[in-house]
């Protein structure tokens, strides 16, 4: 075997340069950096550090051979060149990893099977005997790349990815992997804290893996002391003698480290479901003495540590995913930056997001920033010193500010952000005394009357549900999500409502299947009033609430009017118009919509209101229940979808298309005197001039348009429909 081994270091995108430090400190030569990957030339003792001691590498391959490829046949020839009985066994098993394309080899698995066929032939026997394939667990595991034509053909000595320290057995819902959390450790600055004595703490620890990694460095225990199985532990060409020494100097590290007195390093996780699996990752990675976890919300977060010491906190918090996340994150960063001006002053944190513009909005200066990938995501390390100086207030302050009275202040609101919330409370002050003397209880506060903050707000009780209109193309989408953060950052300031009864969601024309869609699922339903009716409302899990608040006055209209009539209500969605004409004294009620959620929610807003009897609720697609039914209905109340392509309907449903039919239908159902009331929301809607001629028609739509709805003329068009004489 030769003395002297060229070696690639794979790791994450964005971990090369890091790791060329490593490697280099560790005995690697001629460091050279590549994309996701360092090479250079050692000898087999650091290939072995390498594997014990790298914190950031994914995998370290030994090069066997470089060489030209110009066809599958120069593969399989260059492949066989290799003397495999230095390696493996005719009895042993292997695995063989392709990656890259070119020369005429653009399927991997044909690459892969190209590879592994010239290592069979060059070991089979005469009797037949010759390597089997064991993807899982192999005696050796074979890696070969081709790029623009050369082939490197390399050994995996580490087996199964380092990452792998084998102490997370459970995670939570998005962990960072252990070499990442390692790398934005080093890029904090812990070795350095660590060093001096400092302290650690991760508010929202998840399952620990940054305060293991952090321990591990602090104590000095090899990331890797404590794998069973390496790439290398049946290769013909492995020295078990070197290998042991290597291990034992570890271990004898790791035991003086760990014998140290334990530096401060804690954890808080809201999550109670997550305590015991970070606990007992904690455990195996034997460090138990070490780290503590506690289960802890991110309001009371604060560090102790004995004798005043400094520290890092360190943090991952959640991105957000889903449209809708942006309030309850935007409060959580917010949080974050006031629970480290209150409770860290002195500290040094580091924030590590792949949603960058809510870090801005933590009322803290970061004073550097780096570049990560966490998989196919683009992340920030946000760093920051916790210091009065750094803290971002809106204002410029005295030198002679006491600090602790600067720490204890939440970020300012921007100039933007400051501006919406005036507009807020204006509106609030002209609209609550309105909604308070016609006991109103829900109402829309706000609809984009700043243009830049295309947004519909509206109050339910203590409760706050935003709707963002989805900006046109023309906006660049980084102003319009800062505008959107400015705007969500004002709106408890402006209401004094707390920060967890902000509901956002997005507005936009929804197709297909989307507009069935839930949004959620957290199943919290709140009761409101209206017009002497109770009515059930859900804010999280539906894009819409359960109650069209434009549609107040026609349903306080349809109360006053029903009394003795029989009330037909089509599409009637959770029938909030039924239970005011049933309050109204209808005769009779009937309900017709195709959803069975909102059926099943129109039954609970009637039964709480004590009407079940001669409430009839009708699941059908309306267009064919109408043509059916033979009924006759004294009030009837139809406020359709402008599109609608359910699964349980024949064809679509287009209103400005069919409303001539539908409209037809339900006046052949209305009795000798009846009243139909008809509205949509769609906003180009035309009615037919067809149906002026058959019937009496009487456009309402300024009647039916309450104070809070007067800034938007456009929001619905209604209309009262009667047989003529």
């Amino acid at each position: 075997m030769l003395d002297r081994y060229e070696l690639i270091l794979t790791c994450p995108k964005s971990l090369e340069g890091l790791l060329a430090e490593e490697a280099a400190g560790l005995g690697l030569e001629e460091v050279r950096e590549q994309t996701a990957a360092v090479r250079g030339f050692a000898s087999m003792e650091v290939a072995y550090r390498l594997c014990l001691w790298s914190r950031l590498a994914n995998r370290v391959l030994l090069v066997l051979r470089r060489f030209p490829v110009q066809d599958a046949e120069s593969l399989y020839l260059g492949v066989k060149s290799v003397d495999w009985a230095e390696h493996l066994e005719a009895t042993g098993s292997l695995a063989v990893e392709f990656s890259g394309h070119g020369s005429g080899i653009d399927n991997t698995h044909f690459g892969a099977l190209k590879v592994k066929d010239a290592i069979v032939d060059v070991l089979r026997r005469d009797d037949g005997t010759r390597p089997s394939v064991d993807k899982l667990n192999p005696d050796i595991r074979v890696h070969l790349r081709l790029d623009r034509g050369e082939a490197v053909l390399s050994l995996d000595l580490s087996g199964h990815s380092l990452h792998q320290r084998g102490y997370r057995l459970q995670q939570g819902a998005a962990p960072l992997k252990e070499n990442l959390a390692a790398a934005i450790l080093i890029r904090s600055g812990w070795p350095r804290i660590a060093a001096e004595g400092g302290a650690l703490a991760d508010p929202m620890c998840g399952v620990g893996t940054f305060l293991v990694e952090a321990a591990l460095m602090a104590a000095d225990v090899a990331p890797n002391l404590r794998r069973e199985r390496w790439g290398f532990s049946s290769w013909l060409g492995h020295v078990p003698a070197l290998w042991k020494k290597l291990q034992a100097e570890a271990e004898q590290r790791a035991a003086d480290g760990l014998a140290k007195p334990a530096l401060w390093i804690r954890g808080y996780e809201a999550d109670p479901r997550l305590i015991q699996p970070a606990r007992n990752n904690i455990e195996r990675a034997g460090l138990g003495n070490w780290v503590k976890i506690y289960q802890g919300e991110l309001a009371t977060f604060e560090p102790r540590p004995d004798q005043n010491q400094r520290g890092l906190v360190v943090s991952n918090p959640p991105y957000g995913e889903r449209l809708g996340d942006e309030a309850s994150l935007l409060y959580l960063y917010q949080n974050l930056g006031e629970r480290l001006r209150q409770s860290c002053l002195n500290w040094e944190a580091a924030v590590f997001t792949g949603a960058p513009e809510l870090g801005k909005r933590m009322g803290l200066r970061s004073h550097k920033q780096y570049a990560f990938w966490n998989g196919a995501l683009p992340c920030k390390l946000l760093l920051f010193k916790v210091l009065p100086e750094q803290f971002v207030t809106g204002e410029r302050r005295g030198a002679d500010s006491a600090s602790a009275a600067v720490a204890s202040e939440p970020a300012r609101l921007s100039e933007g952000g400051q501006m919406f919330a005036n507009r807020l409370q204006k509106n609030l002050k002209q609209l609550g005394k309105w909604a308070r003397r016609e006991q109103i209880e829900c109402y829309r506060l706000y609809d984009a009357d700043m243009p830049e903050y295309a947004l519909a707000i509206d109050l339910y009780r203590d409760w706050v549900h935003v709707q963002e209109y989805a900006p046109p193309r023309s906006i660049d989408p980084d102003k319009a999500q800062a505008r959107l953060l400015d705007a969500l950052a004002a709106i408890p300031v402006a209401l004094g409502i707390a920060q967890d009864k902000v509901v956002i969601k997005r507005r936009e024309r929804q197709s297909g299947s989307r507009q069935y869609e839930r949004q959620a699922t957290q199943g919290q339903f709140m009761e409101v009033q209206e017009g002497g009716v109770r009515l059930l409302v859900n804010l999280t899990d539906y894009l819409d609430t359960g109650l069209f608040l434009d549609h107040r006055p026609l349903r306080l209209r349809i109360q006053k009017e029903a009394a003795g009539k029989r009330f037909l209500n089509l599409f009637c969605y959770t029938a909030t118009a039924t239970v005011h004409a049933a309050k109204g004294g209808a005769r009779s009620t009937t309900s017709v919509d195709l959803s069975k959620t909102y059926l099943d929610w129109a039954r609970r807003n009637l039964s709480l209101n004590g009407f079940s009897d001669k409430q009839r609720l009708e699941q059908g697609d309306v267009m064919a229940w109408l043509a059916d039914d033979r009924g006759e209905y004294d009030l009837i109340f139809i406020d359709p979808p402008t599109f609608s392509n359910s699964k349980r309907m024949e064809g679509v449903f287009d209103i400005q298309r069919d409303h001539v039919e539908l409209l037809d239908l339900a006046m052949n159902r209305l009795a000798p005197g009846g009243v139909l009331y008809f509205s949509n929301n769609f906003r180009k809607f035309q009615l037919a001039e067809a149906l002026a001629a058959r019937y009496g028609v009487e456009e309402i739509s300024g009647e039916t348009l309450d104070q809070d709805f007067a800034r938007n003329a456009k929001i619905h068009r209604a209309w009262r429909i009667t047989a003529r004489a």
